[in-house]
């Protein structure tokens, strides 16, 4: 049985010399992970994080891996690739996603969510440093648990003035919110905890690091 789905990239896992084994999440099959080839000339860029792919995807009756083909981009993303400090955003998402969201799980609406906020961030010209605090509590949301003020209180701390600002502002307004790098390291790193507690999973995300140190002087 095959079928022609979008898929967002989550992550790949290299699988032998030709093969990848891509982790994403999509409408028809949530949290899934498919195995594919790729040729020697290239392709890999199709599985930049967050890229919104179209794919044909064919069933295995006796394996849970099934293969996708005929991958091609659903959209170009140039205000992504063509920005590190985009670029870098995305490989935070995308991690969160991977770390967050199990294998076989299907939320309700979470891959277009998940759409919308890759083409939000492709659209943004200017003011989205604060888009991985947004991304995070949005994220919250979308699995089911939009946290109130008194919910991240325990793990906001000193912080917590900032982010009920966030919590009590639009996706607009909290672009717009006077932030250093130190203050929006601390609140993604509350709001993991916080995502930790619920998931009841240790959400260890490696490319934050290089979004600290990325964003730090701005």
């Amino acid at each position: 049985m095959t079928g022609t789905v979008e898929l967002v990239v989550l992550g790949y896992t290299r699988f032998g010399e030709n093969r990848l084994v891509v982790h994403t999440l999509s409408r028809e099959y949530g949290r899934r992970s498919f195995l594919t080839r790729v040729g020697k000339g290239g392709g890999m860029s199709l599985y930049l994080p967050l890229n919104i792919l179209e794919a044909t995807v064919t069933e295995n009756p006796k394996s849970s891996l099934w293969n996708i083909g005929k991958v091609s981009a659903r959209f170009p993303l140039f205000g992504i690739r063509d920005n590190l400090y985009k670029n870098t955003i995305t490989l935070f998402m995308s991690e969160v996603l991977l770390r967050t969201v199990k294998e076989g799980v299907q939320e309700e609406g979470l891959y277009d969510w998940c759409v919308r906020s890759v083409l939000t961030l492709d659209s943004l010209m200017s003011n989205f440093a604060n888009f991985p605090v947004r991304f995070l509590l949005e994220l919250c949301e979308a699995l089911g648990f939009r946290p109130a003020l008194e919910d991240v209180a325990p793990f906001a701390g000193e912080r917590l003035g900032t982010m009920q600002a966030f919590l009590e502002s639009d996706f607009a307004a909290s672009m717009l919110l006077p932030l250093s790098g130190e203050n929006r390291n601390i609140l993604s790193d509350s709001l993991l905890r916080y995502l930790e507690f619920h998931t009841e999973s240790v959400i260890n995300v490696r490319s934050l690091k290089v979004l600290r140190e990325l964003f730090e002087g701005l």
